[in-house]
């Protein structure tokens, strides 16, 4: 019922012919969450939810379908004049909800004050998309919210639900003392990629012949993100030389996604964000090799902020290293920007004067040691949601050691995992061909290990190999 913005267009994607119209997969969870604060809010009083999430994650569709048929109030914050933004949300209040909305209001203070005092007669859904976006429009807007908010909350009936794509916005004006929409949120719903289990669900209802080839491409090149997979889907593109031909066109909108994404978090001044993002893509992930890709650049404090306030980048430590411990690698942790630095901006110039298909060449040629490190993350990830496991990492040395022969190794043990019931812990190799999986090199490196950490001698030890054999 509610007034959905059109997702192409008002994004440039490029439209598809013959659409398929993706059906709706996952996110059970949340449509239970969503439903049950929507019974509070009308059993008992007001109530805000804030849905957070990365652009293209589906916060509107998860919305949109845990509303269902139910009538609701939907409001998009474009980046517009705020009394052209009243005038819409005046019409989509009358529409709606059947009321007089005197015409000319100029202010949203007073559309939020009308749509609180119908809460006082009714019980209702308020949807606020882009919520963040009102600081560009009129920051004081906040403050009227938090006002009529504070006044009426208590004695009305209304599901107030707010989402926002850019996360360290929305994460600050709940969540930062000094913003005055502090503390407002009765639940926040952080949305998160698909994970394995859904992939394959999507691969076997659209694709049912796919190779384990697919699906790690599939999980490489989109990261889980709903749109870009529904995007594959809509062009038949789920094998792998098909998505990679899906990207490698001219009017791809994988090419300038990865841009779009990073501007609407850091703003224009993204240069050296982006640098530090490209060196990480690139393998360079402890601080000084960073800086040193960087030309001895200082970079400290954008490595925090690209953590704790983008939520762009993750601080890995071996399993059971202390906070301390100077051992530390930087990862992408946004797996599609990944693969989007790898391969779109690195190759920058090449697009710019139309080599799709070298570009496609690279891809290709690249894949098998390019998808190494994601399936290793694809493993993890299925761990995590087998929910077998209390922890869940991996170990290194940056030492290594010297083996039976004198030679030297390097030793890294790809996932460390530790059962529920902590008496076992898989110590685990991940191979794309398990035919190159050395046993007794990993029991040299398992030894090692537990040279280095004595707490690993506490659990009963597994060693295994995981390859494409076992997705």
């Amino acid at each position: 019922m509610a007034i959905i913005l059109n997702f192409a267009t008002a994004v440039n994607f490029t439209p598809v012919k013959n659409r398929k119209n993706m059906k709706f997969f996952g996110r059970q969870e949340q449509i239970a969450e969503l439903g049950e604060m929507k019974t509070r809010s009308y059993e008992n009083h007001s109530m805000l939810t804030v849905v957070t999430g990365r652009r293209r994650i589906g916060k509107t569709t998860l919305i949109s379908k845990a509303m269902g048929d139910a009538c609701y109030v939907y409001f998009f914050v474009g980046k517009k004049n705020e009394t052209v933004l009243c005038a819409e949300f005046a019409a989509e209040m009358r529409r709606k909800l059947g009321i007089f909305v005197p015409e000319g209001i100029r202010m949203f203070k007073d559309i939020f004050s009308i749509l609180m005092q119908e809460g006082m007669r009714r019980k209702y859904t308020v949807v606020i998309d882009e919520f963040q976006n009102f600081g560009d429009v009129n920051p004081s807007i906040f403050s009227d919210i938090q006002n009529n908010w504070d006044q009426f909350r208590l004695k009305t009936h209304i599901n107030l639900i707010v989402s926002g794509s850019i996360y360290s916005l929305m994460t600050k004006l709940f969540k930062d003392k000094k913003e005055p929409l502090y503390g407002r949120d009765d639940k926040t719903i952080k949305l998160h990629p698909f994970g394995p289990s859904v992939l394959k669900e999507i691969m076997a209802e659209y694709a049912p012949d796919y190779t384990n080839d697919d699906l790690l491409a599939l999980y490489a090149y989109t990261g889980g993100v709903p749109k870009y997979i529904e995007l594959l889907v809509d062009s038949d593109a789920l094998s792998k030389e098909k998505m990679i031909n899906y990207i490698c066109q001219a009017d791809s909108p994988f090419i300038e996604e990865g841009r779009k994404l990073l501007i609407q978090e850091f703003g224009r001044k993204y240069g050296t964000y982006f640098s530090i993002l490209e060196a990480i893509a690139e393998g360079h992930n402890t601080q000084a090799d960073i800086a040193s890709y960087l030309g001895e650049k200082s970079i400290g404090g954008q490595l925090t902020k690209l953590e704790e306030t983008y939520n762009l980048i993750e601080k890995m430590r071996p399993i059971w290293a202390g906070a301390k411990t100077q051992t530390v690698r930087f990862e992408i942790s946004d797996i599609f920007l990944r693969f989007w630095f790898r391969y779109i901006e690195k190759n920058e110039m090449m697009i710019e004067i139309g080599q799709f298909p070298l570009l496609k060449e690279v891809m290709n040629s690249d894949f098998a040691t390019y998808t190494g490190d994601s399936l290793e993350r694809y493993f993890r990830a299925k761990m995590i949601e087998s929910m077998e496991y209390c922890a869940i990492g991996r170990w290194w040395d940056s030492k290594g050691y010297n083996d039976a022969k004198g030679n030297h190794q390097q030793c890294e043990i790809d996932i460390v995992a530790v059962s529920a019931d902590n008496k076992c812990v898989e110590l685990i190799e991940v191979k794309r061909n398990p035919e190159k999986y050395n046993a007794v090199l990993m029991k040299e490196k398992v030894a090692f290990f537990a040279r280095k950490e004595k707490r690993l001698n506490r659990y009963h030890k597994v060693i295994r190999c995981l390859s494409m054999e076992d997705m």
